[in-house]
């Protein structure tokens, strides 16, 4: 390849990321600092979510040609906002919902650093409570973020365990959990649902509804249908691997206003073509080489393609065009599944609701009421209309519901356990209500482990991102998407001698050598 500036030195002062000390630094692979002139590499992106906006904004800092290809008018995907227009007149932006931006999501930081560098529209919550409808009650408010310490101290502050529950359980059957590695455990406990495995355990029912099945369903799957391994992975993550706490932070205005337009603007700037409202037809593999994509009737030629796509979107796109990838990995991409629906209400009042009302709380047992976010408390453009108008603005989630379920009868159901869980809110009237009803998040089903794809694919060129994306990493949700986003650029910088971008993670194996130990003796000494 022509126009290539000499290759950069290994960059050995990129700092920690976060209060982690044990956080995993994976280098950015060697080369040439950027492309330059005619001779660069154009790149098709299809998805314009988190996976495919770092993908093409890695890809474009290096002075790669690229297209963001995608079909909603606005970018973000499963984080995207759109405007709406309120029964009082009020234009606001409605989104699919409340997302936590957990402080080890060092990736998914580091591409909104990119036009937020002190991530000053990040605001954190104090706390994460969660109310069981028995009545108790968890927070992570004062539980110690330093594992093993976080786990005694959530077992020591919490109203779900007892003495007698904590004799009942199964310590050797929990020993997994202790030293989670990528792939290995996969291997270990993909064939196993997170409910026989808590079942294992003998963990405590109330405990079992407040710690793991609020988390669980935040994969939007029942535990009987999420695999033990994902599970497993996600304690890790947030609990025993790591040492950023369980605490999180929300965005201080709309998804749009806060992340995507910001991006949008930076990708342009580096020249990189945006266009939304293009959902790509087909893709071709060339007889000289490379790709054609084809959008609104036109195909354009591509050296490279990233496909970042929801499941549904990459099963139908490979089935359509036939020719990428080989017959196994077709076959694999065609098995992916699709978790449940949810439901997203959220709720302009007339009236406020109570001032110590947590911005989020995560609920169990209270029918299909999942999770209820105060947005009037923490999101600007909420909180003017609440200063506006004197009422409120309360979002209600449902995750895994079934697929004949009746809408009307979920929304009502969870409008009442709103008045149950705020009173206040009963006699308010509802000024205006939107619904999202959605179907297309990925299932990390028992045993599916091995038919996601990797970032990699048989078809030289051709490269995979997004949270359904084997990553080999220890990494989860918005940052899995945004973690294999960079290393699906990387992928293809390698290709081109290019320099790449260093990824950050929480520590690869479990913290403490006693409890690794342990856990590979209760695994046979593997």
């Amino acid at each position: 390849m022509t126009g290539r500036r000499r290759p950069s030195a290994p960059d050995t002062r990129t700092p920690r990321p976060g209060r982690d000390r044990l956080a995993r630094l994976l280098p950015a692979p060697p080369g040439a600092e950027r492309a330059e002139g005619a001779g660069a590499p154009r790149v098709a992106v299809v998805g314009g979510g988190i996976a495919g906006t770092t993908a093409a904004t890695a890809l474009a800092e290096r002075g790669v040609r690229v297209t963001l290809y995608e079909r909603d008018p606005q970018l973000g995907g499963r984080l995207a906002g759109w405007p709406t227009r309120l029964a009082d007149g009020t234009t606001v932006t409605m989104s699919r919902g409340f997302h936590a931006f957990f402080r080890q999501y060092y990736n998914l930081r580091a591409l909104l650093r990119r036009t937020d560098p002190s991530l000053r529209l990040l605001t954190g919550l104090p706390d994460y409570p969660l109310r069981h409808g028995n009545g108790r009650r968890d927070s992570f408010r004062h539980v110690p973020r330093t594992p093993p310490l976080s786990a005694l101290g959530f077992a020591a502050l919490s109203e779900s365990f007892s003495v007698r529950d904590l004799a009942r359980m199964h310590p050797g059957a929990a020993l997994p959990l202790l030293d989670v590695r990528v792939p290995g455990v996969y291997d270990r406990l993909d064939h196993v649902s997170a409910y026989d495995f808590l079942e294992a355990i003998r963990f405590p029912p109330a405990a079992r509804h407040l710690a793991f099945e609020v988390f669980s369903r935040s994969f939007f799957a029942d535990p009987r249908q999420l695999s033990a391994a994902e599970m497993a992975l996600m304690f890790h993550i947030y609990f025993l691997g790591s040492a950023e706490g369980l605490l999180f932070d929300v965005p201080r205005e709309p998804f749009p206003h806060a992340l995507w337009d910001p991006l949008a603007g930076r990708l342009r700037r580096l020249g990189a073509r945006v266009r939304t409202g293009a959902a790509v037809e087909g893709i071709s593999i060339r007889p000289a080489g490379g790709f054609g994509v084809a959008a609104a009737g036109r195909e354009e030629p591509y050296d490279a393609v990233v496909l970042a796509l929801d499941p549904a979107g990459l099963r139908s796109l490979v089935a359509h065009c036939g020719g990428l990838g080989d017959a196994e990995w077709r076959e694999r991409v065609s098995r992916l599944r699709t978790a449940p629906p949810f439901l997203v209400l959220r709720l302009w009042l007339d009236r406020p609701v109570r001032a110590d009302r947590p911005g989020f709380l995560g609920t169990s047992g209270h029918g299909a009421l999942d999770n209820v976010s105060v947005l009037s408390g923490w999101e600007g453009e909420a909180a003017r209309w609440t200063a506006r108008t004197g009422g409120s603005v309360v979002e209600l989630h449902a995750y895994a519901l079934p697929e004949n379920a009746d809408r009307t009868v979920v929304q009502q159901e969870l409008l009442d356990e709103l008045h149950r869980l705020y009173p206040e809110t009963r006699p308010a009237r509802v000024v205006d209500a939107r619904q999202e009803w959605r179907a297309d998040c990925p299932l990390f089903r028992v045993g599916g482990y091995t038919d996601r794809p990797a970032v990699g694919t048989p078809t030289p060129g051709l490269v995979v991102a997004g949270d359904t994306v084997r990553t080999g990493l220890p990494v989860a949700l918005m940052e899995r998407a945004a973690t294999s986003g960079f290393l699906a650029a990387n992928t293809l910088l390698r290709r081109w001698g290019l320099r790449g971008h260093a990824l950050w993670t929480v520590p690869a194996r479990g913290r403490s050598a006693v409890l690794r130990w342990a856990a590979a003796r209760a695994d046979g000494g593997r």
